[in-house]
Parts: C-alpha cells; sequence; structure tokens
C-alpha cells in the first residue's frame, strides 16, 4: 500500500497544530508545497518489506525528518520562513519529532540509517555537494525500506571520504535496494 506525501505532510502539519505554540502559528495556510520535483521519500522508505507494519508511520518519520532537512538547508513544505532563527529550531524539532516516533517503532537500524542521513547530508551541503545530498536521502530511505547492504554501506563510506562518485554510488545502491518502485506523490 502506497502513502502519497501531500497526505503524510497534512499528518505532520496536523501534529504541529496540535502541539501548538511557534510552529503551530508558523504553519502555511493551506495545503502543503509539494510539487513534481518531490522526491516521495516517505512514500519510498513505506514501499519496503522492512516497514510493511507500519507504513503510514515510516513514512511520517522520513517526511518529518525530511522537512526538517528542507528548514535548514533550503525551503520547506509546511512553515512560513519569515523568521530564520524559528526556521532552525523547528528544523531541530522535525528531526528529533522524527527520530523519536521511529525509536518508538523499535527500529534501531532504521534510526541508524537516518542518523546517517543527517550526518552525511550534513557534511554534504558543508562541502558544496547539494547533489550528494539528494542521493544520501534515495539511499537512506531506502535502506529504511529494505536494509542496508555491503554496496550502501561501502558508498556511504566513499561519500564520508568526499569521493566524487558517491553520488551515483548511492543512487545506485538506492535503485537496486528498492528495485526502481514506482513513488507515490
Amino acid at each position: 500500500m502506497s502513502v502519497a506525501t501531500e497526505t503524510t505532510l497534512r499528518r505532520l502539519a496536523g501534529t504541529l497544530r496540535e502541539q501548538g505554540g511557534l510552529l503551530a502559528g508558523a504553519l502555511r495556510d493551506g495545503d502543503p508545497a509539494v510539487d513534481g520535483s518531490d522526491p516521495a521519500l516517505g512514500a519510498l522508505a513505506a514501499a519496503g518489506p522492512r516497514t510493511a507494519c507500519h507504513t503510514d508511520d515510516v513514512a511520517f518519520v522520513i517526511e518529518a525528518i525530511r522537512e526538517g532537512y528542507l528548514l535548514h538547508y533550503g525551503a520547506g513544505r509546511l512553515l512560513r520562513d519569515d523568521d530564520p532563527d524559528l526556521i532552525l529550531l523547528a528544523g531541530d524539532h522535525l528531526y528529533a519529532l522524527g527520530l523519536s516516533r521511529l525509536a518508538a517503532l523499535g527500529d534501531l537500524e532504521a534510526v541508524a540509517e537516518l542518523a546517517d542521513v543527517i550526518s552525511l547530508g550534513a557534511q554534504a551541503h558543508a562541502e558544496g555537494r547539494p547533489e550528494l545530498a539528494e542521493a544520501v536521502w534515495h539511499a537512506g530511505a531506502a535502506a529504511v525500506g529494505w536494509g542496508a547492504d555491503g554496496a550502501l554501506r561501502a558508498a556511504k563510506a566513499a561519500a564520508r571520504e568526499g569521493e566524487p562518485g558517491a553520488p551515483e554510488a548511492l543512487r545506485a545502491a538506492a535503485r537496486r535496494l528498492s528495485g526502481d518502485v514506482a513513488r507515490v506523490r
């Protein structure tokens, strides 16, 4: 069963609204800002056999952490960006929200994969390599859904070392793990 990104983002916005406070007040009006370029990473992870019993929860976790990442390095899909300090703190909050919910599911392997996504994504941005960061995200979502293999671990090591072929190695590992599952938007 596929989980649509827009549905998951509405659920995430609802969670922020229920929490109240500054983040609830910073939510954009209307539907989440999802367009044709969104990679639907929550849906990708939720499509894997490792997550079959928790598809909606895994999609929520991935999209919460992805939203935190977007708030740190670009433009988010849920919050207005008129207060840069609040946006940075919101990104941290969403990282913590996603990781804590994933830990509550008992999937420590997936927690480790997403911790790698966060750290490798930060490294990629510090090095001025946004294409590497996106490849890390795809590989991480595939690993959450299907589990990591030796090729993915080698590709992550290559990314840590700054090897130029790391983005393609990560994308290839993600495709191989997921069998190129069609993503639901």
